[in-house]
């Protein structure tokens, strides 16, 4: 009977974990915004969102403290969050972009990546565009 009962159990945990990953997966299409298909796209979890969030916060205060960041620095700690991103930097650069488009963490963004040729064109239109 123990068994059947661990088996069970086991079961129950998947199929609970399942739901949640769905409930996620669901509330970010209903959101439709761009960080939230970004974030579906790359199949990320709940619990990583949460943890990219935390990390953000940590960005925030330190830019508010005048401490110095690193787009390396972050992507680094973006792969110790999810390690099957490691190496992609594109998802950085487009998730903190994409919160700034959305209008969160709207500093972020340019302190990592607003001084790179490649966002330079970006960056400046963008301040037109204020």
């Amino acid at each position: 009977m123990d068994s059947q009962y661990k088996e069970l159990f086991e079961k129950n945990l998947e199929l609970t974990i399942r739901i949640e990953m769905l409930e996620f997966k669901t509330q970010l299409l209903f959101d439709n915004s761009r960080t939230s298909r970004l974030l579906f796209e790359y199949d990320i979890t709940q619990t990583q969102y949460r943890n990219l969030m935390d990390l953000l916060d940590k960005y925030r205060k330190m830019l508010d403290k005048a401490e110095s960041v690193s787009s390396s620095k972050f992507e680094s700690e973006v792969y110790e969050l999810i390690p099957e991103l490691k190496g992609d930097y594109h998802f950085c650069e487009f998730f903190s972009q994409s919160l700034m488009e959305d209008g969160r963490w709207e500093e972020v963004f340019p302190a990592l990546y607003g001084e790179m040729q490649k966002y330079k064109y970006y960056m400046e239109n963008r301040k037109q565009g204020d």
